[in-house]
């Protein structure tokens, strides 16, 4: 395992991680809307509470698994490029299920997707650079 030297393949790698450091933050604001709400008295249910749980743990994890991949591992660039494609249509698809969330949730949840969407390209780019 080497670290990535070549500069266009880090300015890639920092894009895609100034794109998961603000998934990060939008993932930490919703994460606080859903704490305000419930400590105002407003209904956060049990999903919305898990969901934006994860979701944040979820950026925490993504990234490890960039700075891993910075360091030359296949398989962590690997895993994060597969994270940033599949993962925005899964937050954005269960959160489309009728009467899971309020709008609101369902818009903020798109965010983090989106962002983290935004990741995928730079990632993409860097194949040639992992050789099997």
């Amino acid at each position: 395992m080497q670290t990535i030297e070549r500069p266009a393949d880090r300015d890639r790698l920092s894009l895609a991680k100034g794109f998961v450091v603000a998934y990060g933050v939008v993932s930490a604001v919703v994460f606080g809307a859903i704490a305000a709400l419930a400590l105002s008295g407003g209904e956060a249910s049990s999903f919305m509470w898990i969901r934006s749980g994860v979701v944040l743990a979820s950026a925490v994890v993504a990234w490890w698994l960039l700075a891993a991949a910075a360091r030359g591992s296949r398989k962590a660039y690997e895993r994060m490029r597969f994270v940033a494609i599949v993962a925005p249509v899964a937050i954005v698809g269960v959160d489309l299920i009728p009467g899971v969330c309020p709008l609101w949730f369902l818009l903020a949840q798109t965010g983090c997707a989106i962002v983290l969407a935004g990741a995928a390209y730079p990632l993409v780019r860097l194949r040639a650079s992992f050789p099997k």
